[in-house]
């Protein structure tokens, strides 16, 4: 009888575009991009936990960062890799799997605004823009925004939104940076969002590929903060647009905040230039005054 791999970083098998941690015995939910080429994924089947049925979904949790106020113009650079991953800010263990997880309190209007999304958890407020609405009937505790009504995927059987907004509270290594999080949460974006659901099925017959649009630094809610865009193609329907932003909180101890975009592509999804007008409207809870993001100029209009 063979002994099963060492660990190390493998090929995902459930998503070959990604290497993933295999910790001597069963796959965690580390992912990153490839640096150097890898070896074969280990013979054990994946025994991650089902993911979110139909449209899109998420993954990132905790540590201190710098909080000095940084604007910059978009740099563009090749895809970096990092092993830091999304985790829902209600998630108590490591495990792919919520099952066990206290689910934080929902994101509500804020003092009343219907044009105000309150993240408690995190500290922070979300603008509703216009072709938004406040997350209402959604099973995912960390989305804040989405577009109005859903559509029948184009690949498995299922319903898609046009577009998602999520903020969660980051998981990563002490002392991470925003541009760390950011890189290392972006192709979990891509794979949650767009490649396969919980159950197993793909809504849009699975991502074929990728690129990178933009990244580079951001101020957030007064935060310096970093984000990088990619564009998915997928096997079916017209693709779509995943960012991952990461800042710190303006509270407690400042832990890293990533909030998640993830957009359709084509006529009927949301334009671009929504990811920085959001960006540009994030607020702390409580200062309706300080300055957000560089909105639109930090990255290509819709």
């Amino acid at each position: 009888m063979s002994s099963a791999p060492p660990p190390g970083w493998y090929r995902d098998p459930s998503y070959p575009l990604t290497e993933r941690w295999w910790d001597g015995a069963a796959w965690t939910d580390h992912r990153r991009q490839p640096e150097v080429p890898v070896p074969p994924s280990p013979q054990p089947p994946d025994r991650r936990g089902p993911r979110r049925a139909g449209g899109v979904a998420l993954g990132t949790a905790g540590a201190l960062l710098v909080a000095a106020i940084v604007t910059g113009a978009v740099v563009a650079e090749n895809d970096g890799g990092g092993a830091a991953q999304t985790k829902s800010s209600s998630t108590a263990a490591t495990s792919a799997s919520a099952s066990d997880a206290s689910p934080p309190a929902p994101a509500t209007s804020a003092m009343g605004d219907p044009n105000v999304v309150l993240d408690e958890l995190n500290g922070i407020t979300f603008p509703v823009p216009g072709g938004w609405t406040r997350a209402e009937n959604v099973a995912e505790d960390d989305v804040v925004l989405t577009t109005p009504g859903v559509y029948d995927c184009p690949g498995d059987p299922g319903f898609c939104r046009h577009g998602r907004v999520l903020s969660r509270t980051a998981t990563s290594a002490p002392g991470a940076s925003p541009e760390s999080i950011a890189k290392g949460d972006i192709a979990n974006a891509a794979h949650e969002e767009y490649d396969r659901d919980r159950l197993g099925r793909r809504p849009f017959g699975g991502v074929t590929s990728h690129r990178l649009l933009a990244s580079g630094q951001v101020a957030v809610a007064g935060r310096a903060g970093y984000f990088v865009r990619w564009r998915v193609d997928t096997a079916k329907g017209p693709g779509g647009y995943v960012e991952s932003l990461a800042f710190p909180s303006s509270t407690g101890s400042q832990a890293p905040v990533v909030v998640r975009f993830a957009f359709d592509a084509g006529p009927d999804g949301p334009p671009l230039s929504d990811m920085d007008r959001i960006t540009n409207g994030i607020r702390p809870v409580g200062d309706a005054a300080t300055s957000g993001g560089v909105g639109s100029s930090i990255g290509p209009g819709g």
